[in-house]
């Protein structure tokens, strides 16, 4: 009997979602019955990352039409707020829709699996394919209507509510303009539900919540699942110079993820400069466009790295709010100063702060300044250290890619 296809549609320029989505992947292959059952393809539309997913042996589509990079810069550019646009024009997104219909038709799979892989979910309500999305609990509409973190600083109860409803609005509209209109109008086209309320884009026939429960605290709408953790795991190497790197000072992890905005790492990485630490920094290919700039004698500038490896060795983690960094961050037993790029990151970071351990600084001018003044207040913030270490315990007991791969088992599997 020939197995069932399992297809993963990770948005492949994105290192978090790539990650999360090989990470439930060799969870499926690393359980016994879920890996007689299914079989397991991955298909692309662009992305560096796609290598990843070769590297560790899973078939891979790269599918057509490809999108290119200035495509992608122009994508994280929206998505971080730098731009106002919208990532896709109604012909782009049918002619997405199209591509992924004519896959879906050729492979038959079993469910589709994705993370923000806009077009995939119009394909599988065209094909009437099961949709899986893997997501996080600040994409809910239950964490953004109450503020998304943002108005947490609001004590008087009634202000609060009118700051939490004008974050609610802006959110949607940054969602509909950016992301979700020309989805809805391929939809259209297509003669398929359109995506109304906008944050029920993200709702599948079941729904991976790739964190632990005690993260948000959020209560899940129905065929939502707390999995744990999903994260990366690739071995990257080690660079020489981060594994002799002196332990005479306190260490810190400087990371912004795959879609930081290179003027704000640049930023923050120039007042590193004279200070009484170490960084260790994987921010290399997101200098590509300031390869000016002069790296402080006190940072090391690299690609990518084994993030948890080196969480573990840090002092303090600055991080862009990206749920790989933050969760990785968390599971390392580590405070934190967060710097969001936009609102899920926020989101991301005001979680962190609610568990007592973290510092989010807004995006707004005087950054690197703020940052530094978090940075000093944080390396001396015995309360937050011992607040990063109790939550890594908790999250320890979490194991997401088996979890991952029981749910998918049990829904596809029988």
């Amino acid at each position: 009997m020939s197995k069932k296809i399992l297809l993963f549609a990770p948005a492949a320029y994105n290192l978090a979602e790539t990650t999360r989505m090989i990470e439930i992947a060799k969870g499926i292959r690393a359980n016994e019955s879920a890996n007689k059952v299914f079989a397991i393809q991955f298909v692309s539309e662009g992305g560096k990352f796609e290598q990843l997913i070769e590297a560790e042996g899973f078939p891979l589509k790269r599918i057509e039409p490809r999108i290119t990079e200035e495509k992608i810069a122009h994508i994280i550019a929206v998505n971080d707020e730098e731009k106002f646009g919208t990532v896709y024009s109604k012909q782009e997104m049918i002619a997405k829709v199209d591509g992924d219909v004519a896959y879906l038709r050729e492979l038959k799979p079993t469910a589709v699996i994705t993370g923000s892989y806009l077009s995939m979910p119009v394909a599988c309500q065209v094909g009437d394919i099961p949709l899986v999305w893997t997501i996080q609990s600040t994409w809910l509409k239950e964490f953004f209507a109450s503020g998304a973190g943002v108005t947490d600083g609001i004590t008087f109860a009634p202000l609060k509510k009118i700051a939490n409803r004008v974050v609610f609005w802006v959110i949607n509209l940054w969602m509909w303009y950016g992301f979700i209109n020309p989805v809805n109008k391929a939809a259209q086209h297509f003669g398929v539900k359109k995506y109304k309320p906008i944050l029920d884009y993200f709702r599948g026939d079941i729904t991976l919540v790739a964190e632990p429960a005690e993260f948000s605290g959020i209560q899940l709408p129905e065929n939502y699942f707390y999995t744990g953790p999903l994260m990366a795991d690739q071995d990257f190497p080690l660079p020489e110079e981060v594994k002799n790197i002196p332990r005479d000072l306190p260490l810190i992890y400087f990371a912004m993820g795959s879609s930081g905005t290179s003027k704000i790492v640049a930023e923050i990485i120039e007042s590193f400069r004279g200070k009484p630490y170490r960084v260790i920094s994987p921010v290399k290919p997101l200098l590509v466009s300031h390869q000016d700039i002069d790296i402080p004698p006190n940072v090391i500038v690299t690609d990518w790295l084994p993030a948890l490896q080196v969480n573990k060795i840090v002092d303090l983690s600055v991080i862009h709010g990206g749920i790989g960094t933050v969760m990785t961050a968390a599971y390392a037993g580590k405070p934190v100063v967060g710097v969001g790029m936009q609102p899920e990151q926020v989101a991301n970071i005001a979680c962190l702060v609610r568990q007592g351990f973290a510092m989010r600084i807004p995006k707004s001018k005087n950054l690197a300044e703020k940052v530094q003044e978090a940075i000093e207040i944080q390396l001396h913030n015995e309360d937050a250290k011992r607040k990063a270490e109790a939550f890594s315990k908790r999250m320890e007991k979490w194991d997401g890619p088996k979890m991952a791969a029981d749910l998918l088992y049990e829904k596809f599997g029988k």
